[in-house]
């Protein structure tokens, strides 16, 4: 997979991380004193990456052997932390200043595993080192937060991920043109793994072009999300839950893109009941992410819209099917 082959080894090697790599380059120089770390930030930005270097680094070539990696999103609980966490942190590294655990998606922890957890660090500081990796720092406990050096990793710049989506094209030998890379940024908003993924599904195909990458992507069904939408708003319920049946069953979008997408596009309409429908979005998406039935909350959604369309005025079907931006 390309995101592996082109992840970064080096801390210079992050790209759009100034000041990242300002940072841990000084932690690096004296690792003895180095704390524990909590790296934040929105998905695909380095955050992994940094920690998997760190923990190079510091470790030399037996880093497997004296670092633990786990994801917290699946092993989440405080039963975890104990059997893991515990027993891997009061070993002595030999050929080494100390061991590393990395908890990815640390913010996915259960309270009790938190609060279990900020123990196992202060009693275990002096033979391991934590890094723990989210994209939000508030679903961190603050006394957590407090025993780290907590490092904020922003969004890249578009300029830098293309620069490097050019250089993977010259080494992979494709054909691709600049609006195709700026599409493939559009799309990832600025996440490096998902902009790679895009990229290489596109190299399947003769020209990375922006015509491809909306074809690759699914963004074509943009506009689609948006034809549902109107339906819904004015009044036509059973032709709306058809439409989205033939788009999610057939067409293969996911009912978390649909979510993503009618946000999109209900947000460019200048509606009175605006704040209503920002609710009713984050409502669903709520839904959905706690593993509700998908069919039953999509045509609730409709419904629910159907009910506030009286003063909705349509969206701009043409308009929404310009716009890049997911």
């Amino acid at each position: 997979m390309w995101v592996e082959k082109y992840r970064p080894h080096e801390i210079r090697d992050l790209i759009g991380q100034s000041n990242v790599v300002t940072r841990l380059g000084s932690l690096l120089e004296n690792p003895k004193e180095m704390p524990h770390l909590l790296f934040s930030g929105p998905p695909g930005t380095g955050k992994t990456s940094a920690a998997l270097i760190v923990a190079q680094k510091i470790l030399g070539e037996p880093w497997r052997d004296y670092t633990l990696e786990m994801n917290a999103s699946d092993e989440r609980g405080i039963g975890d932390v104990r059997d893991k966490v515990k027993i891997f942190s009061r070993h002595l590294a030999m050929n080494a200043p100390y061991r590393i655990i990395i908890l990815d998606e640390a913010d996915e922890m259960t309270n009790s595993a938190q609060t279990a957890l900020r123990r196992i660090m202060e009693e275990s500081s002096r033979f391991t080192r934590f890094i723990m990796v989210c994209n939000y720092s508030s679903g961190i406990i603050e006394p957590l937060q407090s025993r780290c050096a907590i490092i904020r990793f922003p969004r890249l710049p578009k300029e830098e991920v293309v620069s490097r989506l050019e250089k993977i094209c010259r080494d992979e030998s494709l054909q691709c043109d600049e609006a195709g890379l700026s599409k493939i940024y559009d799309i990832s908003n600025g996440d490096m793994r998902q902009a790679i993924n895009l990229l290489q599904g596109a190299s399947l195909l003769d020209k990375i072009d922006a015509e491809t990458i909306e074809r690759v992507s699914g963004i074509t069904h943009k506009g689609k999300v948006g034809e549902i939408i109107n339906l819904a708003l004015d009044g036509q319920f059973s032709k709306a839950r058809s439409e989205l049946i033939q788009l999610t069953k057939v067409q293969g979008l996911s009912e978390a893109d649909f979510i993503k997408y009618a946000g999109d596009e209900l947000f460019r309409i200048d509606d009175p009941n605006l704040g209503e429908i920002a609710k009713l979005i984050s409502e669903y998406d709520y839904r959905l992410v706690r593993g509700a039935n998908p069919d039953i909350q999509m045509a609730a959604l409709l419904a629910h819209l159907g009910s506030l369309g009286g003063s909705s005025k349509k969206l701009e079907i043409g308009h929404a099917k310009d716009q890049s931006e997911p």
